[in-house]
């Protein structure tokens, strides 16, 4: 299997003046072969091969007015075009949005394969790159000297720090002893996830407490003429503020994921889509908050390393407003009410731990009455258990055993 392990770098002022080189010809060389791509569908509905965008490629470097694409690695060019081909395959399959233009304004990156960069005794050396690049190694239990990375990729985030990313094949791990539990998660608001088991997992609200500054640097950035050296510095505290929330909150996903995949067997969430609740404007700013399409992703490839199962229930069962003791299906159940009685059987439920008892149930991770198991979308590998019934129930109003 392929890992990565990334970790800061601190270029010296020589490597740097080449890297930001490397990555404004990696910028052109993108946006060039996606505007042609662009223009040649719309004229003649004809895809682009990579093989005729690398052509084109060679041409181009034969032009006066790019001939600077001569005085960089060529490795990290061709690679950009390896890329947008991934995208745009990807795009056609319906698996990705259409790529996007690069902008000087965001993340640079550049990748390197084993042709363009040497690694000797833990030390990084890049093509037409003077020097030895230093990073900071992050993993003790791991020897970077004995590291043979199929990859490298610099990267430069827009607050400023430097970044090196190394892709390594490696054996995979040996699979974890089963647990033998499983587990519901109903993903909200209220709190960031709630468990079958009854636990709750609040809200970390990294951006509320960060908030404040973040608007008192972006006053100060409105205050400052565009185009000067203050207006650069006032952009990069943005743009550390932003990095801090973002890397709070992931290493938050990251430790709610494992601690998931580790504990249980089998894990069911619901298929929420974002990109369509983030149309509310009275929660779309809450909702974007959460990474819920992140901690989704997460938790599908641990769960896909470590041998473990996750189960995706259809984003329209009615998971809060359908009993998990008796299977009754309330009319109506507005998102202010946190508990109601079941009218069928009396029992008092608590609306975000009845909704991951559901989706456990409706994942067929457990025998119930109203476990089905047939609109059920399964990632990663393949569970032991089933659901009991295989047959397709449309949701209705009532007790469904009367």
């Amino acid at each position: 299997m392929r890992t990565a392990y990334k970790c800061r770098a601190y270029p010296a002022p020589g490597q740097v003046v080449v890297l930001n080189r490397t990555f404004g010809c990696v910028r052109v060389v993108w946006n060039r072969t996606l505007a042609a791509r662009h223009a040649r569908w719309h004229a003649e509905h004809k895809p682009t091969s990579y093989a005729e965008t690398d052509r084109a490629l060679t041409e181009a470097k034969k032009l006066l007015e790019l001939a600077f694409l001569n005085e960089v690695s060529s490795v990290p060019l061709q690679q950009t075009l390896r890329h947008q081909h991934t995208a745009m395959t990807a795009f056609f399959q319906k698996r990705a949005r259409y790529p996007r233009y690069k902008s000087r304004h965001g993340r640079q990156s550049a990748s390197y394969t084993r042709s363009a960069f040497r690694m000797r005794d833990g030390q990084l050396s890049l093509g037409k790159t003077p020097g030895v690049l230093a990073f900071v190694w992050s993993w003790p239990d791991i020897d970077v000297t004995q590291l043979d990375p199929t990859m490298v990729t610099v990267s430069r985030e827009p607050d400023g720090r430097w970044f090196v990313t190394f892709a390594v094949d490696v054996e995979a791990p040996a699979a974890p002893e089963s647990t033998g539990d499983v587990v519901g998660v109903d993903l909200g608001l209220a709190d960031f996830a709630v468990l079958s088991t009854g636990e709750r997992i609040a809200h970390p609200k990294h951006m509320e407490r960060r908030e404040r500054r973040l608007k008192r640097y972006q006053r100060m950035m409105a205050r400052k003429e565009k185009g000067s050296a203050n207006r650069a510095k006032a952009k990069r505290k943005v743009a550390r503020a932003h990095s801090r929330v973002r890397d709070a909150r992931r290493d938050f996903l990251h430790k709610a994921s494992t601690d998931l995949v580790r504990r249980f067997d089998a894990v069911a969430v619901e298929d929420l889509a974002v990109a369509n609740m983030v149309r509310n404007r009275s929660l779309a700013k809450a909702i974007s908050r959460t990474g819920w399409a992140e901690f989704r992703s997460m938790l599908t490839y641990k769960a896909h390393r470590d041998g473990r199962t996750v189960a995706v229930v259809d984003r329209w069962y009615p998971s809060s407003k359908t009993c998990s003791v008796c299977g009754n299906l309330l009319a109506k159940l507005s998102l202010g009410t946190r508990h109601w009685a079941c009218p069928g059987c009396g029992t008092r439920h608590d609306r975000d731990v009845n909704a991951a008892r559901n989706i456990m149930l409706a994942a067929g991770l457990v025998e119930s009455r109203n476990a089905c198991g047939a609109d059920v979308r399964r990632d990663g590998q393949p569970f032991a258990l089933s659901a009991l019934n295989q047959e397709i129930r449309p949701a209705r109003v009532g007790n469904p055993g009367t």
